[in-house]
């Protein structure tokens, strides 16, 4: 009787506390949000972060995700007890997740820019993003098991560590965007800094059942000055900046890498098929225009069987891309020799590449259709030297390469990419050697 009656009480003076809350100026209000920050830089070995990469991973995230969707209103109850979208569905989203003693207990899919764009430019313009340099992944999906969101952040800001860690390190992105609750924004803007696309609230999100959002974005490059002056005077449990640009958390596993990709796929036609066919009817609710857009992603005999069949009229395969491209995060230097013989190098990241060239940043000017010897570090292990030449130069100090004859490196590598489809296949990349 007297819990029955002491949650009603709770519950009301939670509601009256938060309204007074809110009658504080902002400056106010976002340095209370800091003072409650509890980052542990030493967390619990029973804690551990990786990637999501197993069925039972991935399901155990997405039915937490949608037990907190609906719990907070942004999605009704599926049949399946899971929130899975399309974007899940892409090799370019990365699901991570939070065990505690081998459960599940947090969540976030960071969401890289494919043929479907992101979730959020439905409802927020992200030109003035774009236009910056470097790329951009929205953070999504979000959720935190029950147990754990009053315990001051134990699972919440190890996850967030976590995302940081991958984006700057793995997943070579510059620009996080969000679209939150406004109820949640001002712990983004106070804790983490991130700033509002528009001073707008969007009152109807139809991607989480029409509730309200609010648009953000933080430049990775510029955060950790941000994150020092804000937090670098701070005891070791509320110094968010040592805490992700210092802290080496042990619990964080990240996955191995033979070379150096930007992504980290770990769907298999068989989990496809299980997730968005067998358990849910995402890829049957696609339109016609997505599904051929899904067909270009996973342009593979593999994954034939379980995409989602287009329509005779809408089949097109002329609009397919040949000739695939893919992410990554290659150092190099290309060297030419000058008429007098001098030889002259420039430093290279490449960071787009294809079977018979690359897309590279250049630390000063190269020459156009000259050739010269390219070596790159395609991984901690693998480097490849192949005569190549810039074929064009774009805005930003980025040229495009056409290659000469590759050597056997870049052919490991490259006929891994294309005929591999998670990221474990890398690492045995010499099965997928077929000249073509």
């Amino acid at each position: 009787m007297i819990r029955k009656i002491a949650l009603p009480v709770r519950k009301l003076m939670h509601g009256m506390l938060r309204r007074a809350f809110n009658f504080l100026p902002r400056k106010r209000r976002f340095a209370v949000y800091r003072n409650f920050v509890d980052c542990n830089p030493a967390p619990s070995d029973r804690l551990v972060l990786k990637i999501a990469e197993t069925q039972e991973e991935l399901e155990a995230c997405f039915t937490l995700l949608h037990d907190a969707y609906v719990g907070s209103g942004f999605m009704k109850p599926d049949p399946s007890g899971m929130r899975v979208t399309i974007y899940h569905a892409l090799p370019t989203t990365t699901t991570l997740c939070a065990k505690y003693d081998g459960e599940v207990v947090g969540t976030l899919s960071l969401i890289r820019e494919s043929v479907l764009g992101f979730p959020l430019q439905r409802i927020f313009d992200l030109t003035a993003i774009r236009e910056k340099k470097g790329k951009i992944a929205e953070v999504s999906a979000l959720a935190i098991h029950k147990r754990f969101r009053r315990t001051g952040g134990s699972i919440l800001f190890p996850l967030m560590k976590f995302m940081y860690e991958y984006c700057t390190t793995f997943f070579d992105t510059r620009h996080l965007v969000i679209a939150v609750n406004p109820a949640h924004i001002e712990m983004y803007e106070s804790l983490l800094f991130f700033e509002r696309l528009t001073q707008n609230v969007v009152e109807n999100y139809d991607f989480v059942n029409g509730a309200p959002a609010v648009g953000a974005t933080l430049d990775l490059r510029s955060a950790p000055a941000i994150f020092k002056k804000n937090y670098g005077s701070r005891p070791p449990k509320k110094n968010l900046h040592a805490f992700f640009t210092e802290v080496q958390l042990p619990n964080i596993k990240l996955p191995p890498r033979r070379f150096y990709t930007t992504n980290d796929p770990v769907l298999t036609p068989e989990l496809l098929n299980y997730f968005f066919n067998v358990r849910t009817n995402v890829f049957a609710q696609l339109s016609d225009r997505k599904k051929c857009l899904l067909h270009t992603i996973y342009d593979l005999p593999a994954y034939r069987d379980v995409l989602p069949v287009v329509p005779e009229g809408n089949q097109d395969d002329k609009s397919r891309r040949r000739h695939r491209r893919f992410s990554v995060r290659c150092p190099a230097r290309f060297t030419v020799l000058s008429p007098d013989g001098t030889e002259n190098t420039a430093g290279l990241e490449i960071f787009q590449l294809s079977r018979y060239g690359f897309l590279a940043h250049a630390v000063k000017n190269v020459p156009i259709n000259v050739w010269g010897e390219v070596i790159i570090q395609l991984g901690p292990a693998e480097v490849s030297r192949i005569q190549v030449c810039a074929s064009r130069e774009s805005d930003g100090g980025i040229y495009g390469f056409q290659m000469g004859e590759p050597d056997l490196n870049w052919r490991k590598f490259v006929n891994a990419l294309y005929g591999g489809s998670t990221h474990a296949d890398l690492e045995n990349a010499t099965r997928f050697m077929i000249e073509k």
